[in-house]
């Protein structure tokens, strides 16, 4: 399979337990939280399972972040912290800065790693489904609703979550709003993608698949942009692929403006604007290759060895052709040095994110099941014991990845 998206990898995390020994003094917070510790593990398994599809990924998300909801809002509608809110650890590691983990006492980081984490889930499983050469339209479809949640979930905790922690975001880590708005723009850009193989495949008019190609090569600029303040030892592979999205969507775009300026009898600039959509193509190539001996963290994509990446080559050549045969024969018009400058709005297909709710509180929570959680329980701290040995957090298992 000819991968088509460059994936960076899932968070790990190490195992939570939720053995609120003493604190949970009620079979109803007991149950809670053996609900909570086998959701988890349930989730986090779906995480890594390639036969996990949509509707799976949403009910084992839903169920655990209904349970998890009740360790952060308040039961009674007040302003105040719930009470459970800092009782339980959680470590979990970056997608780009390895596996060193990163441990907050706070139920709200735990909540916003395993929201990140599904929505790297949704693009992953838009990537599976995206590599096969022969996508039915269904699955078209899926990939840009997959893309678009994606988006919506990582724009949802930037906008509601992450600006509740208490722990200052680590610069350049996952959560700082750079990488996170990378990730959202990269998901709007790759949704349009697909707009533009369905537009190509049904024909639509050269000046509307011009102007979508050109804005998702500007969405891509806007990620190139962003990554760029960012450390170059993390993102230098996550970068490459994006400067090699930007040639290959600008050489779609001149590609089609060509088509669309030699219907109008200006074939002159349409030869130009060919030889500009062939110079950036035969980038795009290089680029693919430096992108594919770049170190870094990631699955690889071979956007090379995609049909949608070869067909563009004939495609600029044949148009080129054409345009040059029937400019010796019948419009003998200058061929001006400067490519023309593209300014193109498409009014269609562009992508916004879908935007995400958390699932309902689980009915388990009530005030009376709150109150079996008692927490002058809490184990008490004793300072000469000795300090407990850090523990692993292993890298998810991906089935795209080779470990």
């Amino acid at each position: 399979m000819a991968h088509w998206f460059h994936r960076n990898p899932l968070k790990a995390t190490a195992p939570v337990p939720f053995n609120l020994y003493g604190v949970a003094s009620s079979t109803a917070a007991s149950k809670i939280c053996g609900d909570l510790r086998t959701s988890r593990a349930r989730l986090l398994e779906l995480l890594t399972d390639s036969s996990c599809n949509a509707e799976m990924m949403k009910n084992a998300s839903d169920s655990y972040f209904s349970l998890l909801q009740g360790f952060i809002v308040s039961l009674d509608g007040g302003t105040q912290d719930n009470k459970l809110r800092f009782i339980q650890n959680f470590k979990w590691t970056d997608t780009l800065q390895g596996n060193v983990p990163s441990a907050q006492q706070d139920a709200v980081f735990e909540l916003i790693s395993m929201a990140f984490n599904v929505a790297l889930w949704y693009t992953k499983f838009a990537s599976r489904l995206a590599g096969k050469e022969d996508i039915t339209e269904d699955e078209a479809k899926e990939v840009h609703r997959s893309m678009k949640i994606a988006a919506g979930i990582f724009k949802h905790l930037k906008e509601n979550h992450i600006p509740k922690l208490l722990t200052p975001v680590e610069k350049g880590k996952d959560l700082d709003a750079r990488v996170i708005d990378a990730y959202i723009v990269q998901c709007q850009a790759e949704g349009q993608e697909v707009t533009i193989a369905r537009a190509i495949e049904l024909k639509h008019n050269p000046g509307l698949i011009a102007a979508l190609a050109y804005e998702t090569a500007n969405f891509y600029q806007n990620v190139d942009h962003t990554l760029s303040s960012l450390d170059p030892v993390y993102i230098a592979k996550w970068r490459k692929y994006i400067q090699l999205k930007i040639c290959f969507y600008m050489a779609y775009s001149y590609c089609y403006h060509g088509q669309t300026l030699l219907t109008s009898d200006k074939c002159g600039e349409a030869i130009r604007s060919l030889q500009e959509a062939e110079k950036l193509y035969t980038k795009a190539e290089v680029l693919c290759k430096e992108y594919g001996e770049t170190k870094g963290p990631g699955t690889t994509a071979k956007p090379s060895g995609h049909m949608f990446f070869r067909k563009l080559g004939t495609l600029v050549k044949n148009t080129l052709a054409k345009c040059e045969r029937e400019n010796g024969f019948i419009y003998f018009q200058k061929v001006p040095k400067e490519a023309p400058q593209l300014e193109l709005k498409a009014n269609y297909g562009l992508v916004e994110p879908v935007p995400y709710e958390l699932p309902v509180l689980n009915p388990q929570w009530t005030p009376e099941t709150l109150s079996g959680f008692d927490l002058t329980k809490r184990p008490k701290e004793d300072d000469n014991t000795k300090p407990k040995k850090e523990e692993e957090v292993k890298p998810m298992k991906e089935p795209d990845r080779k470990s």
